[in-house]
């Protein structure tokens, strides 16, 4: 359907950034006051007219892409910095994913912004619509400092909408945020530079080029120890692993619920997609040898976290916590690295996607209206909102791993993959997932069944339509994939079996 002319990546990574700088202009050339306010109530409009012609775009493309081979697809390539550095797009059965997953969350959360954001909504929309273009733009990098500008200009729009759009100490959780994220970075950058100098030396020509880096780089053990802690300091501090996850739950409880949104929903899988990229691919032996490490330290985090979360009296802070067990799953399939795993780890970062997403809405519809996210102020909310008692139900069940949701996919195949490799870590993981049910079942309880001995909640109403409209895909795609993974493993299989038996052949040569 595309020509091959046409830089259909660029257009639709940027095209967010397009619509932001269209606001911008428009925001600088009306500085009347009435003119100013009528640009605060049409800027979401905007913003979501550009988001869903990303949306559509990016549904066009994954209709169009070849299914059958583990090729990065949709190349374009340009010289930009010469010595090797260029601007470099692409996509392959695992990234095309969370760009259609990024484009799928962001219009959503622009639609749920239109009532809960009180203020400044124009640059709201501008830093929301900036942040899409980073964030497609990470999954689509296959350049290496291309990949790095990405995934560090990320942090700032990030920052910008939870220190300013925040709760009452949003500034303190944004520079958390911002200073944890930015430190592991800062040795990431000074990795990449050591490959691009080594690749000079052993290919003749110094390279940035992920792929050119993947097929030909051969990297002693030696130096792909530092190398892969280099990333996996980066990586971790994004997924967020324990034990360097406390910015997360600060992060989650301050910034607004779109935010929140897209803190799981996408910015979380950067670390994970990171490790799917790099550090299996580039550092195989240096990733065999920090396995345990790596197994350790998911199992901590799924069973340590979930008791953490069963322990909070903020929803918010309770789902943040689950977040980080569940990322738990996901590191744990990517390094037991045989091909179960790692698809389960894919589709447990697509589905946490979704499901996590969707909490942190549903959260979102109660404190608009209340103004609090203690557990203690809440209870039979099914008597007086129905339809939000179905759907928070409904992904309840998800997070917790009911067969018939996304989420009970992710975690098996995890599970049963990394069973083949370690049946301890896989016994420790099992145990997290009955942790799971606890908590998110207590969370259910305490909110929505029961009695209402609260009078405040006695004015309180259900969803209205524009929060149905924006639950309700949320809803549909959770069953769909949980009855039919195929559709996600059908996209990823070519591409996961390439990384696999690559990993395998790498580590059986001793590279």
């Amino acid at each position: 359907m595309f020509g091959s002319d046409l830089p259909i990546l660029s257009i639709i990574t940027f095209l967010p950034l397009i619509g932001a700088l269209f606001l911008a202009g428009f925001s600088m050339i009306n500085r009347k006051p009435e003119s100013r306010a009528q640009l605060e109530k049409s800027s979401t409009g905007v913003a979501l007219l550009v988001s869903v012609a990303v949306l559509i775009l990016s549904l066009i493309l994954l209709f169009t892409f070849k299914t059958d081979t583990a090729e990065y697809q949709f190349v374009e390539q340009v010289q930009w910095l010469g010595g090797g550095i260029s601007y470099h797009l692409g996509v392959d059965g695992i990234s095309i994913l969370f760009v259609v997953l990024t484009a799928f969350l962001t219009p959503l959360c622009i639609l749920a912004s239109r009532k809960s954001i009180k203020k400044n909504m124009l640059d709201y929309m501008i830093a929301f619509l900036i942040l899409e273009t980073l964030m497609i733009g990470v999954f689509c990098a296959l350049d290496l400092v291309l990949f790095y500008i990405f995934f560090e200009a990320v942090l700032i729009p990030m920052f910008i909408i939870i220190g300013v759009w925040g709760g009452k100490d949003r500034v303190y959780a944004s520079y958390k945020f911002f200073l944890y994220t930015l430190l592991g970075s800062v040795l990431m950058l000074a990795a990449i530079l050591w490959i691009y100098f080594y690749s000079g030396e052993q290919l003749g020509n110094a390279t940035t080029n992920i792929a050119d880096l993947q097929d030909r780089l051969k990297i002693p053990a030696g130096a792909q120890t530092w190398l892969w802690l280099a990333f996996f300091a980066s990586f971790a501090v994004k997924m967020p692993m324990w034990p360097v996850h406390t910015w997360l739950p600060d992060a989650h409880v301050q910034a607004p619920t779109a935010g929140s949104v897209i803190l799981a929903g996408i910015l979380l899988k950067m670390g994970g997609y990171g490790f799917l990229r790099f550090s299996l691919p580039l550092f195989p032996d240096a990733s065999v040898k920090f396995t345990p490490l790596i197994f350790g330290m998911s199992v901590i985090a799924i069973i340590y976290t979930s008791l953490v979360a069963y322990r909070q009296n903020d929803i918010k802070k309770l789902i943040a916590y689950s977040s980080v067990a569940h990322m738990g799953f996901v590191t744990m399939g990517i390094f037991a690295a045989n091909t179960l795993a790692v698809q389960g780890a894919i589709f447990q970062m697509l589905s946490h996607g979704l499901i996590s997403g969707a909490l942190f809405f549903g959260v979102g519809v109660i404190y608009d209206r209340m103004h609090t996210r203690e557990i203690s102020f809440y209870g039979g909310l099914v008597h007086r909102m129905p339809i939000f008692a179905f759907f928070m139900m409904l992904f309840t069940m998800a997070n917790v791993g009911l067969p018939g949701t996304s989420g009970f996919i992710g975690e098996i195949w995890t599970m049963v993959g990394t069973f083949q490799v370690n049946k301890w870590v896989a016994a420790g993981a099992a145990l997290g997932m009955v942790l799971s049910a606890v908590y998110a079942l207590y969370l259910y309880r305490a909110v929505v069944f029961g009695e209402q001995t609260n009078e405040k909640l006695d004015d309180i109403t259900d969803m209205n339509m524009t929060e149905i409209l924006v639950m309700a895909p949320l809803a549909i795609f959770t069953i769909i994939l949980g009855f039919y993974p195929s559709l996600v493993t059908d996209v990823t299989a070519a591409s996961v079996d390439n990384l696999v038996s690559n990993f395998q052949a790498a580590i059986g040569q001793g590279k």
